[in-house]
């Protein structure tokens, strides 16, 4: 890999670094449009049987070949800077300027609908139906009502697993999974942005298992069934627009020191200068994605 290529897997690693920070966004789709999402998958998926023979034989150099070593360093190092840098600085935007940062997410999120969905080779009716499940899991997911926070190792492990699953499948939010079991704040805010190892360990561990584990499931459903997987991807996607919805106020209860997001009040905007300047948003969101898909496409053309 040369330098250039690198430098650009750090950058889209930063880009699924900073989504997955936000309750609501998906990394996964970022890897999805920006053209890293398979390549991601079957990586993940190289650290097998095979890999762990390389590596007691000391083969290093083939070790690293076999799982794509290179690749996956420069993106996760990408997602690593901007988890630990972001973190705070979300924190705040989201404070002081919540509906600006969620209109441009939704914009972001509603252009990746459709480059996203015109990958489907073909639109039939396992696929449109696939589609249908996809923005319906998604949806209901949204509504649901977050548990309470739980430090214990073993569920911080479970979280672990279950949020890095849900953060490599486009449409579908680890954080926004992490608010609903109720460790976002202890997880993403407090022990990411204080290094509170006691807390990322036992979740670095489950993550670490469940991305390995999950991803050879989900390459089997790319080479099987590609058109339908990208179709419920697609609907994984479209069901997330709800909880981007720029104009919400976040519920939360008191529960002795701790505050919890309990869910969302959506409404309609009012027709101020607040609501213009989030269209302007929601207009940079889409052109963020029309500008990654047109580079993408013009580094393909030019392989080819």
């Amino acid at each position: 890999m040369n330098s250039k290529s690198f430098f650009q897997n750090v950058l889209k690693g930063m880009a699924m670094g900073a989504a997955n920070v936000i309750p609501g966004v998906s990394g996964g789709t970022i890897a999805l449009i920006t053209g890293v999402f398979e390549r991601l998958i079957d990586a993940i998926k190289s650290f097998d049987l095979k890999a762990l023979n390389l590596l007691l034989k000391g083969k290093f150099t083939q070790l690293f070949e076999h799982i794509d070593f290179w690749f996956l360093f420069s993106l996760f190092a990408g997602i690593g800077v901007a988890i630990v840098s972001l973190a705070q600085l979300f924190k705040y935007l989201f404070i002081e300027y919540p509906v600006y940062i969620w209109a441009f997410f939704f914009g972001l999120v509603l252009a990746s609908i459709y480059y996203v969905g015109k990958t489907v080779s073909k639109w039939n009716i396992s696929s449109i139906l696939t589609f249908i499940i996809g923005t319906s899991i998604a949806v209901v997911i949204s509504v649901l009502t977050p548990a309470s926070e739980n430090s214990s190792l073993l569920y911080l492990f479970i979280c672990g697993i279950v949020a890095i699953c849900s953060m490599i499948i486009p449409g579908l939010s680890g954080s926004f999974v992490l608010i609903l079991m109720g460790n976002y704040q202890l997880i993403m805010i407090n022990a990411v942005s204080e290094l509170n190892l006691k807390v990322l360990l036992p979740v670095a561990a489950g993550a670490g298992l469940g991305l390995v584990g999950f991803s050879h499931f989900l390459s089997w459903l790319l080479k099987k069934f590609h058109d339908q997987t990208i179709a419920m991807l697609t609907g994984f996607i479209m069901g997330s627009l709800g909880i981007l919805w720029p104009w919400k106020e976040i519920i939360t209860e008191t529960f002795g020191e701790k505050v919890k997001t309990t869910g969302y009040d959506w409404h309609l905007p009012a027709m101020d200068t607040a609501f213009f300047i989030a269209v302007v948003f929601i207009i940079l969101g889409i052109a963020a994605i029309w500008l990654t898909e047109s580079l993408g496409s013009k580094v393909t053309e030019k392989k080819n």
